[in-house]
């Protein structure tokens, strides 16, 4: 199921003085493995001084763009975002998972006028995302809302202006920077008077046929919940956690005895019995079985599998929507089992 493919390093571009962009050129033999839409994400895994690290980066080039790029920001202490920082360089060859993810942006034959709101390195899909909108149709337009500390920070600065040459009366950039005041852009954070000065004011006339929000929790959930106070149906809302609170597992405080378990993946059977205070994915690696996963944390999509028999319950979820989960599925990086024996597939999703 962790299909990783070997692709050779092409590009190392320095995006900010924390941040690079890193582009794979896919060969012609995995051009269909490697096909995506506006939106999804790679899984790139590499040994650090011998222990395996997987990440997850979005896709900030285009569908039709022959190659993946994607941004990878420092993080303090952040192993991979360090190493990619500093050590990756042309010629490189890392293994990386096909794309994947849900938030997407599938363009059809009609005009879309589309919004995103990113903030710092959450501006990855979104960059991916707007162009696929603006090729999409001749009338199509995209609205960015893009906040970062200062203009030193802004991750694709030259893409976003290529964008603005190239779609001058389609493409319309909104900066906003917390510690810097700059001409044109609005200061402080992205927040609810800056989500109204944008569809009540600044573009007041425009009817957005989708919202597309990137960055960390708050910030999302900030711009959701001001955008349906204005008016904008649920369903016209689409996002994409960077970063997700944290969450203090108390279920697992409550919860006591084992779980017979059955795991398929790639069509192999496997079974052992857990903890049930032990997550479904972490017993399921300490029994050396290669099933998919990326960041660990409720904040991709990688782990998803279906329950076929017994219960198990997520510590959080912020993927997954109300119907899926009555079908069965369950983020398995959150997932404790509730039950005596619990079946569970991933390749059934």
């Amino acid at each position: 199921m962790s299909d990783f493919h070997s692709l050779k390093v092409t590009s190392v571009h320095q995006l900010t003085p924390s941040a690079v962009a890193i582009s794979f050129t896919i060969p012609e033999n995995l051009k269909d493995a490697f096909s995506f839409s506006a939106g999804q994400y790679i899984t790139i895994s590499k040994e650090i001084n011998g222990v395996e690290v997987r990440r997850a980066y979005s896709i900030s080039s285009a569908p039709g763009s022959g190659k993946i790029t994607v941004g990878v920001k420092k993080v303090s202490e952040g192993i991979f975002s360090v190493y990619a920082n500093e050590k990756i360089k042309v010629g490189d060859v890392l293994q990386v998972m096909p794309p994947e993810g849900r938030f997407v942006f599938e363009p059809v034959n009609t005009a879309k006028h589309v919004a995103g709101f990113a903030a710092g390195s959450g501006i990855t899909p979104i960059m991916s995302i707007a162009e696929t909108v603006l090729e999409s149709h001749l009338n199509s337009t995209f609205v960015l809302v893009y906040g970062n500390q200062s203009p030193d920070e802004v991750m694709f600065s030259k893409e976003i202006e290529a964008l603005q040459k190239k779609y001058t009366n389609r493409f319309f950039l909104q900066k906003v920077y917390s510690r810097t005041k700059e001409e044109e852009c609005l200061f402080g954070r992205i927040e609810a008077s800056t989500v109204n000065y944008i569809v009540k004011n600044k573009f007041k006339d425009a009817k957005f046929d989708a919202f597309y929000l990137c960055g960390p929790e708050e910030m999302i959930n900030l711009v959701s919940d001001t955008l349906q106070e204005a008016g904008t149906p649920k369903e016209k809302i689409h996002f994409e956690l960077f970063t997700s609170s944290e969450t203090v597992d108390t279920m697992a405080e409550s919860l006591d005895g084992k779980t017979q378990v059955e795991i398929i993946v790639d069509d192999e059977t496997f079974t052992f019995s857990m903890d049930k205070k032990m997550l479904v994915l972490d017993a399921v690696l300490k029994e050396n079985i290669d099933a998919p996963y990326s960041c660990q944390g409720g904040v991709c999509s990688s782990c998803i599998a279906r329950v076929t028999e017994g219960k198990a319950e997520m510590v959080k979820n912020q993927i997954l929507t109300d119907g899926e989960i009555a079908e069965g599925l369950i983020l398995t990086c959150q997932a404790h089992p509730l039950t005596p024996t619990l079946k569970v597939n991933y390749d059934d999703v």
